[in-house]
């Protein structure tokens, strides 16, 4: 968590703007210190049970969001409330786990309850792609939409520390439909032998994939910069490049 807030903190000092009004969603302690020093007041809230964000529309210049917005249940709902929440030209900034995340733990589950179970059931929650949450930003209304990732793999001595490491996250199943049962000795040796087999350093260390994905929007402003419309170009990209313009239809000669 504290990379992810490092990660986030890294783009908004790259904004050269004060913000003064702020509030961060869901953020543990350790990251709202991290980045606090960029807006000059704060308001820290969890969303409700309902995914409602409470309060005022157009009432902060920055919303930020450590590792928590993954595991809504209606993530496009809760970016529309939070592109509420800004005032004009307010931004906002989040990281959150996507890409993928955790796709040897999901592999090696899945693989051990086929093989042991004759079926699968819901063990690690899906994660959205990043251009997938690109477009989620658009469709809630934010302007210059911006969706990176960071990728880390993580180099556990075996499965039950990286278990560990999850419960202390906060990251384990809470899938509805997950299976209420803990697993059998057999599904669980089958998974610790796939994810030994198909998922280990030569030394033996187990690899674990975490992708963070980093979310900018702005709250739509008559000042911020427009695309202009397609034909009203007043530079030729030849004439930059110093290069000659060849239609579409022309082809360049073999050498």
């Amino acid at each position: 968590m504290e990379q992810a807030a490092e990660g986030l903190s890294s783009r908004l000092k790259a904004v050269r703007r004060t913000f003064v009004s702020g509030i961060d969603l869901d953020g543990s302690d350790t990251s709202f210190a991290i980045i606090r020093p960029h807006a000059s007041n704060w308001s820290r809230v969890l969303l409700q049970d309902d995914e409602s964000l409470v309060g005022e529309a157009r009432q902060f210049d920055l919303v930020t969001s450590v590792l928590s917005l993954h595991a809504v249940n209606d993530l496009p709902g809760v970016l529309v409330q939070i592109a509420r929440a800004l005032k004009p030209d307010g931004l906002f900034v989040a990281a959150l786990f996507g890409g993928e995340t955790l796709f040897e733990l999901r592999e090696s589950l899945a693989a051990a309850e086929i093989e042991t179970l004759g079926g699968i059931s819901p063990r690690v929650a899906p994660f959205a792609d990043v251009p997938d949450l690109g477009g989620l930003l658009q469709r809630a209304g934010f302007a210059l939409p911006v969706a990176d990732v960071e990728r880390t793999v993580v180099r556990y001595r075996d499965l039950w520390t990286l278990f560990a490491d999850l419960r202390a996250m906060g990251e384990t199943n809470v899938l509805v439909e997950r299976d209420r049962k803990p697993l059998l000795r057999q599904t669980l040796a089958a998974a610790l032998a796939h994810y030994a087999s198909k998922h280990a350093d030569p030394d033996g260390r187990l690899r674990a994939t975490f992708d963070v994905a980093y979310l900018t929007g702005w709250s739509p402003h008559e000042s911020q910069p427009k695309a202009l419309k397609p034909g009203s170009a007043v530079a030729r990209l030849a004439d930059v490049l110093h290069t000659t313009e060849q239609s579409a239809g022309e082809k360049v000669p073999k050498r």
